[in-house]
């Protein structure tokens, strides 16, 4: 066992992580950050970057096929293989050379291995071959521990051996057949994904297709998948799955029906990685997400100096959104370290209030889902006196040039009694380009009527804030 001393030791080394300790040693403190699997984290290997990787071949050739000209050139299909291969690139292989590199050209310490809180500041590092090492943080430690993919309480669902979103970001081949047994953001998209490529896709929602967004998104999306031969089942509640001696997974539903597959696909949501980092030394319960304050601070335990950054805090399950929070905490816990205040009292630059009611999203599905803040519903909830406005999106000019037949959704939200944006939502293709417009008026509070003076190019399909503009009426 060796003992090791740093300002701030950060467990997980996801980009939430690696943000953290970048933000640290830029302003002039030493850091460690502790990683159990590959430094990257599962946006790298699992999910952001393989997934996109897996839909973008597809997307492209629909976008080409959907252009009179561009579609006579277009004479094959997919090349499966190669699609994967490319995903396997983007996955850097699943090694993590080039991730560590980086580590060490930014002047940051790595420890591989399990990272358990054992005292306060100090974190054990047990490697996989069984050796200790202990490491503490004179400032601060930061969880970055991220998510993992939640397993329902479904008979037989476990010994079946299901997929999660990381099997279906690095499957090494497709299979015939797939069940998606979720409705939300990993489902539609591996629907889409997986139907490109050639499987049989039945996706099973108890609810609707990506319920926490507004309700023509969904309907435009489960439309789409229907037109591309997924089997779309909603109000479909699974009571059990077994794999039978052949492989073949079968899958009972409520309403006696059984689903057949080769693979079946989980994607209902996520759990914190908070099991086995020792919360219990220092008196906090396993398991459970991490409650902060807006400086990342955790608030249970009166531990000052223990922060939690990116999915494990749940305020935003978003790989942008944690990036964020570990700039946040960053600048907070060298703010702290150096006893600099800003003029408000507060440590740090910045806190941590963009992941509430101004969180961008965006869904690759065919079509893409952009939003940012409040749906109509939301914000209604939410107290706010509203109104709502909602313009088609194939009618504008610049969707005409973008692709034949071009579908789409616009819908805005707006607080009438500040008569600012708080919520923007766009369904179509390669929508999420427009998004980070939308974004800095929710997030700026850019009244409507000097939204007016900023005026968008002909023809294109931002001209959609003129249209929506327009409809409100001055």
């Amino acid at each position: 066992m060796s003992d090791l001393t740093y300002d701030v030791v950060v467990i997980g080394a996801g980009p939430v992580g690696e943000n953290v300790a970048d933000r640290v040693v830029r302003g002039g403190l030493t850091v460690a950050v502790v990683e159990r699997e590959l430094v990257g984290g599962e946006c790298s290997y699992w999910a952001c970057m393989p997934t996109k990787a897996l839909l973008r071949s597809a997307s492209a050739l629909r976008a080409a096929r959907q252009v009179p000209g561009a579609r006579e050139a277009v004479t094959g299909g997919l090349d499966v293989a190669a699609v994967l291969a490319r995903r396997d690139s983007f996955a850097s292989q699943w090694k993590d050379d080039g991730q560590v590199s980086w580590l060490e050209s930014a002047g940051i310490a790595l420890h591989r291995g399990q990272g358990r809180i054992a005292a306060d500041r100090v974190v054990e590092v047990t490697g996989d071959d069984g050796a200790t090492v202990t490491v503490t943080a004179r400032h601060a430690v930061v969880v970055a521990t991220g998510s993992s993919a939640l397993l329902p309480d479904i008979a037989g669902l476990r010994e079946a051996s299901p997929w999660t979103s990381r099997e279906a970001a690095a499957a090494p081949s497709v299979p015939g057949r797939l069940a998606i047994i979720g409705g939300g953001v990993v489902a539609t998209e591996m629907a889409t994904a997986y139907s490109a490529l050639g499987s049989e896709v039945t996706v099973l929602a108890r609810r609707g297709l990506l319920a926490e967004a507004e309700p023509f998104a969904g309907e435009l999306v489960a439309e789409s998948l229907r037109k591309a031969g997924v089997s779309v089942r909603l109000d479909a509640r699974t009571t059990s799955v077994r794999r039978d001696d052949t492989g073949t997974v079968r899958i009972a539903l409520a309403d006696g029906e059984q689903v057949e597959a080769d693979e079946v696909l989980v994607a209902i949501g996520r759990t914190p990685n908070t099991r086995d980092i020792g919360l219990d030394s220092i008196g906090l319960p396993v398991g459970g997400w991490l409650t902060v304050d807006e400086t990342l601070r955790v608030v249970d335990g009166g531990h000052d100096w223990l922060y939690a950054a990116g999915d494990v805090n749940r305020r935003a399950l978003l790989t942008h959104q944690g990036k964020y929070q570990a700039r946040a905490v960053g600048d907070v816990i060298v703010a702290r370290a150096k006893g600099e205040k800003v003029e408000d009292g507060r440590w740090g630059r910045h806190a941590a209030t963009a992941d509430g009611s101004a969180v961008p999203q965006v869904v690759f599905t065919d079509p893409e889902v952009a939003s940012v803040g409040l749906t109509a519903a939301a914000a209604q909830a939410a107290g706010l006196r509203t109104r709502v406005v909602d313009h088609d999106l194939g009618a504008v000019s610049g969707s005409v040039l973008h692709a034949e037949g071009f579908q789409g959704q616009a819908r805005m939200v707006v607080d009438e009694d500040r008569r600012v944006v708080v919520g923007f939502t766009l369904v179509g293709p390669d929508v999420g380009e427009l998004l980070h417009a939308a974004t800095i008026a929710v997030v700026g509070e850019v009244p409507l009527d000097r939204l007016w003076h900023a005026v968008p190019s002909f023809p294109t399909v931002s001209e959609v804030w003129l249209r929506l503009l327009e409809a409100y009426g001055r």
